[in-house]
């Protein structure tokens, strides 16, 4: 596998005289076995400042520069459906801005294509792009906009339909799937890789805005209730990359679902959350939510705090939540932020495997973290030890935990 770079005017060219290099925490020579052709959808992003590690034999070099111009290392933001297994091979140089925050992964030269370090993990119709034809979208946001012409979450979710390509968001307007209902400004965590709000220090730009007000509570119940009515299989969905943590608005969230399992049986009522306030959930579990996805990076208290930074809470909460969402019978996935060097790290593995071996876990969501590799691992820390790699960790949560379905979208109750 040769290596790839970047020239300044923007084209991308292999290096064919030296072997790529990949990071899995430790960096060393890619694997032709670690790729696959990229997929369609895909993203190459040229990443500023940053010279490429190769290997010349067992030697390992820094590229910084091809044929006296300055070049700069290449890597893959992959589209849905797809796990990342390795990350790009790279150097700071003292100029290199703040990386936006997409899922860099590793990418090579096999003799004939572009090659991208990742797995399949996952497929499904309401995903898919033929799902989300851009003009069928336009015409289902203006009979939703006529049929809820004073509802300002109907607006909000036109927004993130098209500006930001939200598929969630499209299907409230297709009435298909799952449909998000964004309802909570506020969060109690800072995440290093949120979407919808950084710091201004942090010299990154939020991928998206973050929702400024709290809708109605008749404009959630309008808009949950036509959908599940419209889409007897489908889902409703609070908590949602546009906004903060929803548990900090469960009454008003309790109270809709009360107001929709009220009018309707159909459906999943879900929810996307940090699993913070165990108590809240539980009021939303007694309202009619049947499934709950909390999100985590790891199963280690530090590395979970150190991408986290919690607010008034801790691991232990979530855990907490977690029972209490298995003792309440609930369908429970795990959105997990993979990362090599830390999800396939060996200690890693060792507190994942106590948590699903404790709780009731039907599904495990493995969700690329979008960061800048350099740093998350400033944050958490590289391993201690050779991590096995992201693809035989895959193989090893498969043949471990067999119950367990692997995989990158949500699915019905049950």
């Amino acid at each position: 596998m040769n290596p790839l770079f970047a020239r300044p005017d923007g084209a991308v060219l292999n290096l064919p005289s030296r072997r790529a290099g990949a990071d899995d925490g430790v960096v060393a020579q890619a694997e032709r076995r670690d790729f696959i052709p990229l997929p369609e959808g895909s993203l190459l992003l040229t990443l500023p400042g940053r010279s490429l590690i190769v290997f010349d034999g067992t030697k390992r070099d820094v590229i910084a520069e091809v044929d006296g111009a300055q070049v700069n290392a290449v890597a893959a933001a992959l589209p849905l459906g797809y796990t990342r297994t390795l990350l790009p091979a790279f150097v700071e140089r003292p100029e290199a801005p703040p990386l936006p925050l997409y899922g860099y992964a590793a990418v090579a030269w096999d003799g004939g294509r572009i090659c991208v370090a990742a797995a399949r993990t996952d497929s499904l119709e309401t995903w898919s792009a033929t799902a989300h034809e851009p003009a069928a979208v336009r015409a289902c946001i203006e009979s939703r906009m006529r049929e809820f012409p004073s509802s300002a979450l109907v607006r909000q979710l036109a927004l993130c339909a098209t500006e930001y390509g939200c598929f969630t968001a499209q299907n409230a307007f297709l009435r298909l799937g799952e449909a998000a209902i964004p309802v909570s400004p506020a969060c109690n965590a800072k995440c290093i890789g949120c979407i919808s709000e950084q710091e201004p220090e942090s010299g990154v730009t939020s991928a998206q805005a973050r929702v400024r007000l709290t809708p109605k509570l008749d404009e959630i119940v309008a808009l949950g209730e036509a959908h599940l009515r419209a889409a007897p299989e489908g889902i409703i969905s609070f908590g949602q990359g546009c906004e903060g943590e929803p548990l900090l608005a469960a009454p008003l969230i309790a109270d809709a679902i009360a107001r929709i399992r009220a009018a309707t049986p159909a459906g999943t009522i879900h929810i996307n959350t940090n699993a913070s306030r165990p108590r809240m959930l539980e009021k939303l579990l007694e309202a009619g939510l049947n499934s709950v996805r909390v999100s985590i990076n790891s199963a280690r208290p530090a590395v979970y705090a150190a991408y986290y930074r919690p607010q008034g809470y801790s691991l232990e909460h979530v855990v907490e939540s977690i029972r209490v969402a298995g003792a309440r019978g609930a369908s429970i996935s795990l959105n997990l932020l993979t990362h090599p060097g830390v999800t396939d790290d060996r200690d890693e593995m060792d507190a994942f495997a106590t948590l699903l071996r404790a709780h009731p876990i039907s599904m495990v969501q493995t969700r690329t973290l979008n960061v800048d590799p350099a740093v998350y691992f400033a944050a958490v820390g590289r391993p201690a030890q050779a991590p096995i790699g992201v693809r035989s960790w895959l193989a090893w949560l498969a043949r471990e935990f067999p119950s367990v379905r692997v995989g990158n979208f949500t699915r019905g109750f049950g």
